[in-house]
C-alpha cells in the first residue's frame, strides 16, 4: 500500500478487549505498515496497553469514551444511547471521512444497526450482507450472507452475489472468480423459488465473475466455488456449522495423538504437517467479516478472537480500503442494472 490508511478501531468491543485490540493492531502494522489507527475507547485502560507496543507510538489517535456497548444491549437500544460509544464513535469517524474503515470485536446486533443507519446502503443495494472468508480444502472461500437477513429475495440473492465477486477480487485477488448459489442439489428443478429465479438472472450476466449454478453444503468445505451466495439464515447455520467442524477435528487430532506412547512419537514425525492443518482450520486465520453494501467499510471481529485474529480482521479492512471494493461494487452494479435493461426491452420487444 503506498498511501497511509486510516482505520478505526472499537477498542472496548469483544469478549477479552482493549487487550486483544491493541495487540491485534500492533501485528496488523507489521503487516501493514502504511496503516494509521484512531482508537475510540477508555483512555486509563488502553494507553498503558498501547505503551508496550512501540510500533504504536506514531501511528495512533487515542479518543477517549467511557461508554461502550455491552453484549447484552439490543440494537434499538444502542441507536438511541450509543452515539458517543467507543463502537458509534468508530463508525463516526468513516461516515465523517476521517477514516477509510471501522473493525469492532464487539455486539454483532447492534453494529449492524448502527452501521445501517450511520452509514446508509450504497445506492443499487436494497439490504447489506454479511461476508467473510471461510476456510475449504483449496484455500479460502468468500461467504455470504452470513446472518444479517433471514429471509431473501432473489433480488437479495443477486446483489449479494456481485458484492461477493468484487470482494473475492479485492481480497483473494482473483480476476474472474466462481460463484455459487447454496442450495439443497446442484440440478436445476432442486430449491425454491428464489434461488431458482436469482439462478435464471446471473446466468444471464457478463460481468467479471463465472456463474456456476448451485453447489450444495460439501462444495463449500471442497472448496467448488470461489463465492458462495445464501440467505443469512442458511448462511449462519452454516457459518456455525464450519467453525464447530473444525474444532471437532482439532480436538479429535489432540486426543488421538495423545492416546499412545506410539502415537506421541508418531506425532514427532508429523507435527509441521499438523500445524498447518490446524492453522488452516483456526478461526482467527479468517477473521473479519464484512457488512457489504454499506457506504463505508465496516469489518466484524469475532468476539472471542486473539490478538492476531483481530489483526486479521484489520487486514481485510487494509485490503478492502486500498483495492477500491466500492468502486468495484458500484461499476459492477452498474453494468449489472444496464444488461437487465437491455434483457428487459429484447423481451418487451
Amino acid at each position: 500500500m503506498a498511501r497511509e490508511l486510516i482505520i478505526s478501531l472499537d477498542a472496548m468491543g469483544g469478549d477479552n478487549a482493549p487487550d486483544i485490540v491493541i495487540e491485534g493492531a500492533n501485528i496488523a502494522r507489521e503487516r501493514y505498515p502504511n496503516l494509521h489507527f484512531l482508537i475510540y475507547g477508555n483512555k486509563t485502560e488502553i494507553a498503558p496497553l498501547i505503551s508496550k507496543y512501540p510500533l504504536l507510538a506514531d501511528c495512533h489517535e487515542l479518543r477517549h469514551t467511557e461508554k461502550t456497548i455491552s453484549a447484552g444491549d439490543k440494537p434499538g437500544q444502542a441507536l438511541r444511547r450509543g452515539r458517543d460509544s467507543s463502537m458509534g464513535l468508530a463508525l463516526q469517524s468513516v461516515n465523517d471521512g476521517e477514516a477509510c474503515a471501522a473493525v469492532s470485536a464487539g455486539n454483532t446486533g447492534a453494529l449492524m444497526a448502527m452501521a445501517k443507519f450511520m452509514l446508509r446502503t450504497m445506492p443499487g443495494i436494497d439490504r447489506p450482507a454479511l461476508a467473510s472468508l471461510l476456510p475449504t480444502s483449496r484455500g479460502e472461500c468468500v461467504a455470504l450472507d452470513l446472518g444479517a437477513n433471514v429471509e431473501c429475495t432473489e433480488k437479495n440473492l443477486v446483489q449479494f452475489a456481485v458484492m461477493g465477486a468484487a470482494f473475492a477480487r479485492t481480497v483473494l485477488g482473483l480476476k474472474k472468480p466462481t460463484v455459487g448459489l447454496l442450495n439443497v442439489g446442484v440440478e436445476e428443478l432442486k430449491g425454491n423459488d428464489v434461488v431458482k429465479k436469482a439462478d435464471r438472472i446471473l446466468r444471464e450476466t457478463s460481468l467479471p465473475m463465472e456463474f456456476v449454478g448451485f453447489t450444495e453444503g460439501d462444495g463449500l468445505a471442497g472448496g467448488e466455488v470461489d463465492v458462495v451466495v445464501t440467505d443469512g439464515f442458511t448462511g449462519n447455520v452454516a457459518l456455525k456449522t464450519t467453525e464447530g467442524t473444525a474444532r471437532m477435528i482439532s480436538n479429535l487430532l489432540s486426543d488421538a495423538l495423545r492416546d499412545s506412547i506410539w502415537s506421541k512419537i508418531g506425532y514427532l514425525f508429523v507435527r509441521s504437517s499438523l500445524k498447518g492443518l490446524k492453522d488452516h482450520l483456526d478461526p482467527n486465520n479468517h477473521n473479519g467479516a464484512v457488512f457489504m453494501g454499506l457506504s463505508g467499510i465496516v469489518v466484524k471481529s469475532h468476539g472471542s478472537a486473539s490478538g492476531a485474529g483481530f489483526a486479521s480482521a484489520i487486514g481485510v479492512a487494509a485490503d478492502m480500503s486500498a483495492n477500491d471494493l466500492f468502486g468495484k461494487i458500484a461499476a459492477d452494479l452498474k453494468s449489472f442494472e444496464e444488461e437487465q435493461t437491455g434483457v428487459s426491452q429484447e423481451k418487451a420487444s
